[in-house]
């Protein structure tokens, strides 16, 4: 049976508490008409404010009359009649064509006919579009009912719908419009620092179902130091909203803050933000060097989005063979893994010497591991295109490899299959993967990740601290961890991650996997992994948490007796180890961890 919260107005406390907290916290980033628009809501009597916040927490702009019903607020006309009076909700708005057919049903779209321009058909259409689906039957509506062009232009649909007016007499319904809804979302991101975490957040706690740990969150802590911060938010989000339902990256390009501005036209290359190269203007087209353009937001967290942004841009630009275009996308962009990308498309756009001459400067800058891992394949290849003597790069350790005949069993993965082969009762066997090593390390740690640090903590529905994956993460929590880790030299650590486990079960946690393990498991792990192993293997792992999080062996194997184990990753026919895991294996071998691959061929 479904839990059922014992105030059916909690979505309304909620929603006071958001504004009590904007008003609180971030009263300067609002402008006059916001502040006076929460006003006008406080002025609201409960019924109506209920109702307000059910159509917040409902899907899209429009609402039909006949759909709204909670017993907790009665009557609904009363309600709606106090929203329109303050200008929060319209009603009977004119709408476009698109607007009617998603509120209304396909026969009450039939029985129309006054209000929609049937006018138009022939009795043969007419009869042709009972046939057809709601969607096709709006298609077809949708040409008859462009408006007629001006004087000597082309007739062509407009891009603005043109209202229908008076469809709703024939209708026996009210339909109410939210106004301004973007002021709602704005709310939400004032109060998460995001847009990514809705309205449930607080169902899902009150209802118990999240659980989030408890952080002092001092009251000047926010993520938005201005106004202009939370435009650029909004900028950003839009803008990668757009590129993942499809728009041409070289646009969006062109409208990343900090960019050349398009001259009058639509695409980043015939406004002049991307270089082209001529049969005139033969070599290298741009020259990167290993210093990424300077930041454009002053805040740090905001620069860490638009270079995401941009990266991402990169990568479809990318995927587009659109190599001059991805190029400043990448050089514009401080996401780490922006100069990697850089070199591979100067490689693929025919400039060996300029990516030749990056790779060398990215190596004699300490790179990151993955980045390393990429120049010790690219470098050679780049010095036999350039004509350069042959270097032999340092090979990453191997680990021991174990062939495995198996017959095929279609209910379980590869990995399951090896699982069920190997496990014995004296020597068990757990599908973990990254689970594990990263739930000990969350477990072992978990004062540091949440420690009060300012900056990290803005409201009660973080998972995490907000500067996780920030290379100062650790240094800034130095003291913290190091009293984490030095309960692996006294003994401590044990008894320190059971009890977390049991105090915290069920909390959310950048680290801890709670439905893959269980106490049992956890108590085995401590019994056969030596601190020395968790040691090196938390170090790591905190080094770099972005990448070192994934790449960990798919099995563990235990033999309790012995008080040892065996990480085992599992490959099936034609699979091979990835990058990442390649990296850990090499750091566990060096550590004097065991870890082996295991290839599994079929059997008939």
């Amino acid at each position: 049976m479904a839990a059922v919260l014992p105030d059916p107005l909690y979505y309304l406390h909620n929603f006071r508490h958001v504004l009590a907290w904007v008003e609180a916290r971030h009263a300067d980033l609002l402008d006059a008409e916001e502040r006076g628009r929460i006003a006008r809501i406080g002025a609201l009597p409960q019924a109506a404010q209920a109702l307000l916040v059910r159509l917040v927490m409902r899907k899209g702009e429009l609402f039909r009359h006949s759909k709204l019903a909670y017993a907790e607020i009665g009557a609904i006309a009363p309600a709606a009649a106090a929203l329109a009076a303050q200008g929060l909700v319209e009603r009977d708005p004119s709408l476009a064509l698109d607007e009617v057919f998603a509120l209304l049903r396909k026969d009450e779209l039939h029985g129309m006919r006054a209000a929609l321009p049937g006018e138009r058909l022939s009795p043969k259409e007419q009869r042709a579009l009972q046939a057809l689906r709601k969607d096709e039957l709006l298609e077809c509506l949708r040409t008859h009912f462009s408006p007629p062009a001006a004087a000597g232009t082309a007739s062509r649909p407009s891009p603005e719908p043109r209202p229908l007016a008076g469809w709703h007499a024939t209708l026996a319904d009210t339909v109410y419009r939210l106004r301004d809804a973007g002021f709602y979302d704005l709310l939400r991101l004032l109060f998460f620092g995001n847009l990514h975490q809705d309205w449930s957040e607080f169902v899902l706690t009150d209802l118990g179902l999240l659980r989030y740990e408890t952080v002092e969150v001092p009251a000047d802590a926010r993520v938005f130091g201005c106004r202009a911060d939370v435009e650029a938010y909004r900028t950003l989000h839009a803008l990668r909203t757009r590129l993942e339902d499809g728009e041409a990256p070289a646009d969006l390009l062109a409208e990343v803050p900090g960019l050349p501005a398009p001259a009058g036209t639509p695409s980043a290359r015939r406004s002049g933000l991307v270089p082209t190269r001529t049969d005139t203007e033969p070599g290298v087209r741009l020259k990167p060097d290993l210093a990424s353009a300077p930041a454009y937001f002053a805040n740090a967290w905001l620069e860490e989005r638009r270079g995401k942004l941009l990266f991402h841009i990169g990568q479809q630009l990318e995927r587009e063979k659109d190599w001059p275009a991805a190029l400043v996308a990448y050089q514009a962009s401080k996401w780490p893994e922006a100069r990697r990308r850089t070199i591979r498309v100067l490689e693929q756009d025919d400039q060996p010497q300029a990516a030749f001459e990056l790779a060398r400067a990215v190596l004699a800058a300490a790179p990151r591991e993955e980045e390393r891992q990429q120049l010790a394949r690219t470098l050679p290849r780049l010095r036999r295109k350039l004509g350069l003597a042959k270097e032999t790069p340092e090979a990453l350790l191997a680990p021991a490899q174990e062939d495995l005949r198996l017959p095929v069993d279609a209910t379980l993965s590869v990995e399951w299959t090896v699982q069920a082969h190997l496990h014995r009762d004296d020597a068990p066997v757990f599908y973990v993967e990254n689970a594990l090593v990263n739930s000990l390390f969350g477990l072992l740690c978990w004062p540091a990740i949440f420690a009060p640090v300012p900056g990290a903590f803005f409201h009660a529905f973080q998972y995490g601290p907000a500067d996780l994956h920030h290379p100062d993460f650790a240094t800034r929590r130095a003291d913290h961890f190091a009293h984490c880790f030095a309960q692996l030299e006294s003994g401590a650590y044990r008894d320190s991650i059971l009890s977390t486990w049991r105090e915290k079960q069920g909390m959310q946690s950048p680290f801890v996997f709670w439905e893959t393990l269980d106490e049992a498991l956890l108590t085995l792990a401590l019994d056969c992994m030596p601190p020395a192993h968790l040691r090196a293997l938390f170090t790591r792992l905190l080094g770099d948490i972005q990448n070192n999080c994934s790449g960990f062996p798919d099995l563990i194997r235990f033999w309790p007796a012995e008080r040892r184990y065996l990480m085992l990753e599992v490959k099936g026919p034609g699979d091979r180890l990835q990058d990442n895991q390649r990296r850990w294996m090499d750091y566990c071998l060096r550590q004097g961890i065991p870890v082996a691959v295991a290839h599994v061929g079929w059997t008939e």
